[in-house]
């Protein structure tokens, strides 16, 4: 028997996008995941005095990515493409 955690898929984003509703969908998701991370490390950061959280690495990633997203949006906007995105998003139960 395999007592290992089955992970639940759930198509998050899947379609063909201007490049304006590309960025206003992909921005939006960046910049809420990093709001989340700046407000998680601020609240470490007051309870207990933890300025170098995993959070706080995170938002680093998230800026690169979103600064990388925006120059691949600009040059399909440029070159007059769209853009297809496909997004699936993996959750497991994980006992703690």
């Amino acid at each position: 028997m395999n007592n290992e955690p089955t992970p639940n898929n759930f198509l998050l984003i899947d379609g063909v996008f201007s490049t304006d509703d590309a960025r206003n969908v992909l921005m939006t998701l960046i910049n809420n995941k990093i709001q989340f991370h700046e407000q998680d490390s601020l609240s470490r950061k007051e309870r207990f005095g933890d300025s170098h959280s995993a959070g706080s690495r995170r938002v680093d990633d998230l800026l690169q990515t979103r600064a990388d997203l925006a120059t691949l949006i600009d040059h399909a906007q440029s070159s007059g493409e769209r853009l297809s995105i496909s997004c699936t998003i993996e959750v497991t139960r994980v006992p703690e």
